[in-house]
C-alpha cells in the first residue's frame, strides 16, 4: 500500500478533530486497535514498517502454533475460521490477520517506521517522526510494536570464537538444516522447548537443551480443558492461593523429570507469571526429556576454544547453537525520553490507561499473560478505542466550533 495517508498529514498541524489517531504496528494488537477505534467513528492510521502486516508472525518457526484456542485468540469484530482447528497454525494466523485488514478496511499504510514521539507543538495531540523525514500529528497514539520486536543474544564471553553456527531463535524456519547435525537450544522457554522437539522429531543427532531456571511446565490441554481456560479463572485470585493449587495439579499431570535435569520448581507457579515467566506448555517436550531424545544441561555461560562452557564446568562442542534467549521491547528510542517505561523497559501502563505525564499514549502488547496474548490484545483494543472515544467527545464538547 503506498504511504499517501503519511504524506497528506506530513509536516502540517491540522485541527484536533481532524487529526487521527496513529497506530504504530500492523500486527494483531494494532489491527484489533484500529478496528475498534473505527467501531467508535474514531479514525485510525496504521503506521507498518515492513511491506505486509502480521511480519511477526511471517517470521515464526513453521511449527508454531498458537497455545491458546481458536475461539478465545480471534480480535474485535472477526471470529477465526472453525476449518483452522483448535490450535491455530502460524500460517493460518498470518491469513487470519490479511482477512482481518481487508474485512474492516483499516487505513494502513506500509514502509513507515516510526523512531520517535513526542509532545506536538502547544501541547495538544503528538508528533511523530517517521521515515523519510516524515512528521505526523496525531489526537493520539497507540503504540503496539510487539512483544517480541528485537531478538536477544546474551553477550557471552568468547562467543565471537564459536566456530559452529550461532543463531537466534528468531531465525529458526524448520529442522531440515539441522539433520544430521548436534544442536544446543539456549533457553526452555516455550520456544526453546518447542524448538528442541521439533530439531529431534526433524532427524537431528543430538539436541541438548541448556536451563539456567527449571520451568513450570503443564499440559496444553487435560481432558479437553485447555490450560488458558486455567489461566483466565485464576487471573484476579491471590497468588499464594493459585500457587497452592497448580502444585498439587502439577503433581497429579505432569511426571518428575528431576532425574532428567528438570527438577520442579521451587517457587510457585503463578509467582513466576507475576514476575513475567509463564509456565511451559508441552507440545512434545515432556515425553522427549523422558525419553532421553532431548537431554537437558545446564546453563551457557561462556565459548572457550570453540566450545560452549556450562556453568557446572562442563564443555560441550554442538555444531549448533540456537539462542532462545527472548527479545527486547526496544521501546527506548521511541517513547524513552517520555517516562514512560519501567527500569526493564516496558510501558508502565497498558491498555486503557494512559500515563498521567503522556495523556494520550497507549500501549499494547507488551504483558505476557497467562490468560493468552490475543484474548489480552482484544480486550485492550476495546478499552483504548473507549478511552480514546471518550477523551474525543471531551474535546469537541470544549471546542468554541461546537459551543
Amino acid at each position: 500500500m503506498a504511504d499517501s495517508t503519511a504524506s497528506t498529514t506530513s509536516r502540517t498541524v491540522p485541527s484536533q478533530e481532524d487529526r487521527p489517531v496513529y497506530v504504530i504496528g500492523g500486527g494483531p494488537g494494532g489491527l484489533a486497535a484500529a478496528y475498534a477505534l473505527r467501531a467508535r467513528g474514531v479514525r485510525a492510521v496504521v503506521l507498518e514498517k515492513s511491506d505486509q502486516v502480521g511480519a511477526s508472525w511471517r517470521r515464526h518457526y513453521d511449527r508454531l502454533h498458537l497455545h491458546t484456542t481458536r475461539r478465545l485468540s480471534a480480535l474485535p469484530g472477526l471470529p477465526m475460521p472453525r476449518s483452522f482447528g483448535r490450535w491455530v497454525a502460524r500460517g493460518d494466523v498470518v491469513r487470519y490477520l490479511e482477512k482481518y485488514a481487508e474485512h474492516h478496511e483499516l487505513e494502513i499504510v506500509t514502509g513507515v517506521e516510526v523512531s520517535r514521539v513526542e509532545p506536538a507543538p502547544g501541547g495538544d495531540g503528538w508528533l511523530l517522526h517517521a521515515t523519510g523525514g516524515r512528521e505526523l500529528t496525531g489526537s493520539a497514539v497507540v503504540v503496539a510494536t510487539g512483544y517480541n520486536h528485537t531478538p536477544r543474544i546474551p553477550d557471552w564471553p568468547g562467543r565471537d570464537g564459536y566456530t559452529g553456527k550461532l543463531l537466534h531463535a528468531g531465525e529458526y524456519r524448520n529442522p531440515a538444516p539441522y539433520e544430521g547435525r548436534d544442536v544446543l537450544v539456549v533457553g526452555v522457554g516455550n520456544t526453546g522447548a518447542e524448538i528442541a522437539v521439533d530439531l529431534i522429531e526433524g532427524g537431528a543427532s543430538r539436541v541438548r537443551l541448556s536451563v539456567r531456571t527449571a520451568p513450570h511446565i503443564v499440559r496444553r490441554s487435560t481432558a479437553g480443558w485447555a490450560a488458558q481456560f486455567t489461566g483466565i479463572l485464576v487471573r484476579r485470585l491471590p497468588v499464594r492461593l493459585v500457587d497452592g493449587l497448580a502444585g498439587p495439579m502439577a503433581r497429579l499431570s505432569v511426571p518428575d523429570l528431576a532425574a532428567q535435569g528438570l527438577p520442579r520448581p521451587a517457587t510457585g507457579l503463578y509467582s513466576r507469571v507475576k514476575e513475567g515467566s509463564i509456565p511451559v506448555q508441552d507440545v512434545g517436550l515432556i515425553d522427549a526429556v523422558r525419553k532421553g531424545k532431548v537431554e537437558i544441561v545446564a546453563a551457557v555461560e561462556s565459548f572457550e576454544d570453540g566450545k560452549a562452557v556450562l556453568a557446572d564446568g562442563t564443555r560441550i562442542g554442538p555444531d549448533v547453537v540456537i539462542a532462545a534467549t527472548g527479545y527486547a521491547r526496544a521501546l527506548e528510542d521511541v517513547v524513552g525520553h517520555l517516562d514512560v517505561l519501567d527500569g526493564h523497559g516496558r510501558p508502565v501502563v497498558h491498555g486503557g490507561r494512559t500515563p498521567k505525564n503522556a495523556p494520550g499514549l497507549y500501549f499494547t502488547g507488551f504483558t505476557n499473560p497467562i490468560s493468552g496474548m490475543f484474548r489480552e490484545l482484544a480486550l485492550d483494543a476495546v478499552k483504548i478505542a473507549k478511552a480514546v472515544a471518550r477523551h474525543t467527545s471531551k474535546t469537541r464538547a470544549k471546542s468554541p466550533a461546537t459551543s
